[in-house]
């Protein structure tokens, strides 16, 4: 299945990108000082959340992986 859509590869890279800052923003900054609105937001609390970065990384890596691919020659069906 190919989803040749211009727009669809574009929100892909960029909510790709954004994972993967917000995965680098949860590994500096300590639970306390994440906004409320983000999930591991704790208040006094000093600990960073490595596990919710490596998942905001990994599917932001994957998103990217995806647009990837999209972007790719078309392959002819009946050839392969």
């Amino acid at each position: 299945m190919r989803l040749n859509s211009r727009p669809v590869v574009i929100a892909a890279m960029v909510l790709g990108i954004l994972l993967i800052a917000l995965a680098i923003y949860y590994w500096a900054e300590p639970a306390h000082a994440l906004p409320s609105w983000l999930p591991g937001h704790e208040a006094g609390s000093n600990h960073h959340h490595v596990k919710h970065g490596i998942a905001s990384f990994l599917v932001g890596l994957a998103l990217l992986v995806f647009a990837w691919f999209q972007t790719g020659p078309k392959r002819d069906r009946a050839a392969a």
